[in-house]
């Protein structure tokens, strides 16, 4: 423990007889300082003896480390020697090193040709024997020596294909013996490489592989091999699958007994499409090539699909450096002959497919299609300019019927999603954007011309006149129908047109001919407006079947009890109704220009109705009240200049109660001081007390 001075002398007093307070024993500092004294004397001594005790242990270190040092001295001298010996030794041992590597030299110059005259020897004994047509050597016999006997079949092989064909003359017995040999081993070869495959000898079975790589028969053991491979594999009705698997199987196994595995499975593969494959491919689609379009298309994008997608998987494998054109190359054969004339069959089954759907919903209505104008947009637009004057000609009873179905554009939406799928499955990546744009155009002839189209013309031509009493107004169905089926229209084009042709120039095209569709139906949603003159008739009709004029002359004034009159009831009724037909058949602005036209007829009729009659006091009150029930109902237009255009209206009606002495008030008021006043004048004119004197007066 670390030595405390503090505490040593504390327990120094405490051991020493009257140091401390002991028993109640008295304190005595002599015997302490006498204590202390002494045991200071022992710590000299003790520091004395332990001086003399290092001093002595210093000595013998400084001798030792002397007789370390000359130690060390003698080992240094003694290690160069060493090294020097080392030196001389290494310098030996490369001298002997340089003449045995000489002499080795020497001895392989010597050895290696009479290692050549030996084999030499063998093959001129071999040859002996088959020119005395008698094979006598074990390894001709034993058929454990296969390998052996190829190996020398293979050199006379070759030696015979050096000899001139004079030379071959001379052994006439060669030509009879050695190809015929040669020819049975490779057989036997093949033959043994076959039997170890159908035992599952996988070393066996690269043993023969390696023998026959030097064999012409080679190829011919990977056809057996992937003959073999094969037998089996194809057993479900899925062959695509079976492929894989077997592909997958033999990738493992290929590697393992060939050394040239990527060969050997791309070989393997090349055959699985030329022959399976193609045969499979051909028996599905030749079965309805001519009979059923419609499913000749449908197997024709699987079987591509499926296709492909092995593909895919098979280019996980090692089949060379180029294994995606390999790949490529093989479907191509497949289906070469069926993609080339593709979109003519697709756009032949779309036409007769959407010509079919749409014959069996006008059936479906027992309907014959009528022949419809074909006139520009320009030549639309001038008749919406004259639409006043519209010669629409005879109007045509369409019961209701709006000739649009939700079903029909569905299905016909359908087809072109499918045949875009298979068209950008099956087309070539050059011919890919041409392709569908003749699919939209497709579309566009059959839902836009043929369906849409034809719809708002009928429902043109089915508009009543403006006079007709009771006239149902189907034409908004049809804008309504036909504006939800172009939003469907519209997200087809995006989303599947516009990904296969978004960087072609047909882009641009497709664009410009959804434009002049939007623009030829807009024209002809324009047209439609005539049907605010029917809804403006029927109001007129319900305002000359209600109103009376005794509605603002009551006879008895003070028995007054109503609070409008019900033509006005009868007319609030009819306009809220179309407003919220017209707010469900349009969408967008086209809702808020409908009905600021609506809005401003039905303004100019209630203005013109009540320039018709004469109002006497309680009279004109009830005018004030019909006028603001009127105005109440303009609000559910939520147009600005409608909600103006009743309030100046109702404060005009203010002239047909306002006292006399009021009238030059009211007139400077803020809503009627900007009128004319003609138009003051002819309200004030409808009062029946306007002749008085006193309200010319007034009023001049």
């Amino acid at each position: 423990e670390p030595f405390v001075a503090d505490e040593y002398i504390e327990r120094l007093a405490w051991r020493t007889p009257g140091g401390g307070s002991r028993g109640g024993e008295a304190f005595d500092p002599k015997r302490l300082l006498e204590e202390f004294v002494n045991h200071i004397q022992e710590l000299q001594v003790m520091d004395e003896r332990i001086q003399r005790k290092v001093e002595k242990l210093e000595q013998q270190c400084q001798k030792e480390a002397k007789e370390f040092a000359k130690k060390v001295q003698e080992l240094q001298k003694s290690n160069q020697v060493a090294f020097q010996h080392f030196q001389e030794l290494d310098e030996h041992i490369s001298y002997v090193a340089t003449k045995v590597c000489h002499l080795g030299d020497q001895l392989e110059g010597v050895n290696t040709p009479r290692q050549r005259a030996v084999e030499a020897q063998k093959l001129m004994k071999y040859f002996n024997e088959f020119l005395d047509g008698e094979l006598k050597s074990d390894v001709f016999t034993n058929s454990e020596k296969i390998k052996e006997a190829a190996d020398i079949i293979q050199k006379l092989h070759l030696i015979a294909q050096e000899l001139p064909f004079d030379s071959l003359m001379d052994f006439c017995c060669y030509p009879l013996s050695s190809p015929g040999k040669y020819h049975d081993l490779e057989c036997q070869l093949i033959q043994e490489f076959t039997s170890a495959q159908r035992r599952g000898e996988i070393s066996r079975m690269r043993e023969v592989a390696a023998v026959l790589l030097h064999f012409k028969g080679y190829s011919h053991c990977v056809d057996v091999y992937i003959k073999q491979c094969q037998e089996g594999a194809f057993l479900r009705n899925d062959v695509f699958e079976d492929a894989a698997i077997l592909c997958q199987r033999v990738n493992k196994q290929v590697g393992e007994v060939f050394s040239n595995p990527e060969t050997v499975l791309a070989k393997l593969i090349q055959n699985i499409f030329e022959v399976k494959l193609q045969s499979y491919v051909k028996d599905q689609l030749e079965e309805h090539r001519k009979s059923d379009a419609e499913q000749y298309l449908k197997n024709l994008y699987d079987l591509y699909t499926r296709t492909t997608n092995l593909s895919s998987k098979l280019m996980e494998f090692n089949l060379g450096t180029d294994k995606q054109t390999f790949l490529s190359k093989l479907i191509k054969s497949i289906f070469i002959s069926y993609l080339e004339n593709y979109i003519e069959v697709e756009i032949g089954y779309l036409k007769s497919r959407s010509a079919m759907i749409l014959q069996r919903y006008y059936d479906s209505k027992n309907h014959q299609k009528r022949s419809i104008g074909t006139g520009g947009i320009q030549d639309l637009k001038e008749r919406i300019r004259q639409r006043t004057n519209l010669p629409l000609g005879p109007s045509i009873d369409t019961h209701g019927e709006t000739f649009l179905s939700q079903e029909v554009v569905v299905n016909l939406l359908q087809e072109t999603k499918q045949a875009f799928e298979r068209c950008h499955r099956l087309s070539d990546p050059s011919d890919l954007p041409k392709n569908a744009f003749r699919i939209f155009s497709m579309l566009v002839e059959f839902l836009c011309t043929e369906h849409i189209d034809y719809a708002l013309e009928t429902g043109l031509a089915g508009i009543p006149s403006s006079d007709s009493k009771n006239a149902n107004l189907y034409f908004l169905d049809v804008v309504h129908q036909a504006n939800t089926i172009f939003h469907l229209f519209d997200k087809q084009f995006n989303d599947h047109l516009m990904p296969l042709i978004s960087s072609s120039p047909k882009l641009s095209e497709c664009l410009q001919k959804k434009k002049d569709i939007i623009e030829q139906m807009e024209v002809k949603l324009d047209m439609g407006i005539d049907t605010l003159n029917c809804m403006i008739g029927q109001m007129k009709h319900i305002l000359a079947a209600e109103q009376k004029k005794t509605d603002f002359k009551p006879e008895d004034e003070n028995n007054v009890l109503i609070q409008y009159t019900n033509a006005c009831v009868k007319v609030c009724g009819y306009v809220r109704k179309q407003v919220e037909k017209i707010r469900n058949s349009m969408d967008g602005k086209n809702v808020d220009t409908v009905l600021m036209e609506l809005g401003v007829r039905f303004h100019r009729l209630i203005y013109e109705h009540l320039q018709q009659y004469s109002y006497s006091c309680m009279g004109g009150m009830l005018a004030i009240c019909d006028v603001a029930e009127y105005r109440k109902c303009a609000k559910d237009f939520k147009i600005a200049l409608v909600l103006q255009l009743f309030d100046t209206l109702h404060a005009l009606c203010n002239l047909l109660v306002v006292a006399p002495d009021n009238l030059k008030q009211v007139c400077s008021g803020e809503q009627l001081a900007n009128l004319d006043k003609n138009i003051l004048h002819s309200f004030v004119q409808l009062r029946v007390d306007y002749r008085s004197a006193r309200l010319a007066r007034h009023f001049s």
